[in-house]
């Protein structure tokens, strides 16, 4: 991954998103551009033309945080886009970048613990959504996922090159960019990680969809949201998640599911977890 091309890359795709009627500023007649202009960033920034325009070319090498703040501000960049900014400026600083500790592969045997007594389906996964382990009913749940021909068990390589996916995911493309846009993210803040690197250029050669949605240069933050599933034994689930981090393994998260109480989800659930009791003996 080039990062001088990745900050121009994303400065400018982010530069196209807002217009000047959204930055407060007054045009008038044809403009050629979709968004805000290099010297239009750089006045709300409070830099030069040229400066901005360095930064543009992918120059964020020695760049002060208040910059990068004032640069954020301009571009009306959220959260998620303001942290990968300042990930990708921290991964070309002169002095040697901290580098992060690779992904954890491995589960410990307290946090499976920990897990397996959660009533809820649970999933253990680390930052390139290489899904490690889950409780029974997290495993009953996204059982396509664990059986994916496509392995190792990983997120985005299921729903990118296994054909099941787009029946197990009713909103697949939904799903798909946010899984790219965390992709993306991670890229940024571990630049490192060779396991991450192998999976983007993985999933580049072997899908059109994500070659062409990793250009685009979202990044979004994985910690919340809903799921529509089309389960292959209980049929659709609508189920919210949270994402809680585990601090002394690092990367790892564990990724919990519910259903809204009185919901056909949370009907549908309780179906899993009974089938899943039961013995595979008598299932047949």
């Amino acid at each position: 991954m080039d990062r001088t091309d990745d900050i121009a890359t994303f400065l400018a795709s982010r530069r196209a998103n807002v217009t000047p009627e959204q930055a407060g500023l007054h045009v008038t007649g044809k403009r050629r551009v979709p968004g805000l202009r290099r010297e239009e960033v750089a006045t709300l920034a409070g830099v030069s033309i040229d400066y901005y325009k360095r930064l543009e070319r992918g120059h964020l090498s020695g760049v002060s945080d208040n910059v990068l703040e004032a640069v954020a501000g301009a571009l009306q960049l959220d959260d998620a886009e303001r942290a990968h900014l300042f990930d990708l400026a921290r991964a070309v600083n002169p002095a040697a970048p901290r580098r992060r500790k690779p992904a954890a592969k491995a589960v410990r045997p307290a946090v499976q613990r920990i897990v397996d007594g959660m009533t809820n389906p649970a999933i253990v996964r680390n930052s390139r959504v290489d899904y490690l382990s889950a409780n029974a009913l997290g495993r009953a749940l996204y059982a396509p996922l664990f059986e994916s021909r496509e392995q190792p068990t990983n997120s985005a390589r299921f729903t990118f090159l296994d054909p099941a996916a787009t029946e197990f995911y009713v909103d697949w493309e939904r799903v798909a960019r946010d899984l790219v846009a965390h992709l993306r993210s991670q890229a940024g803040r571990n630049p490192y990680d060779p396991g991450l690197t192998d999976l983007v250029g993985e999933l580049s050669m072997r899908s059109d969809d994500f070659r062409t949605w990793w250009a685009a240069h979202n990044v979004r933050f994985h910690q919340t949201g809903t799921k529509k599933l089309r389960h292959p034994v209980v049929g659709e689930l609508e189920l919210s998640y949270d994402v809680m981090e585990l601090p002394a393994d690092t990367g790892l998260s564990i990724s919990v599911y519910s259903a809204e109480q009185g919901s056909r989800s949370e009907e549908a659930l309780n179906l899993l977890a009974s089938w899943t009791a039961t013995p595979a003996t008598s299932r047949s």
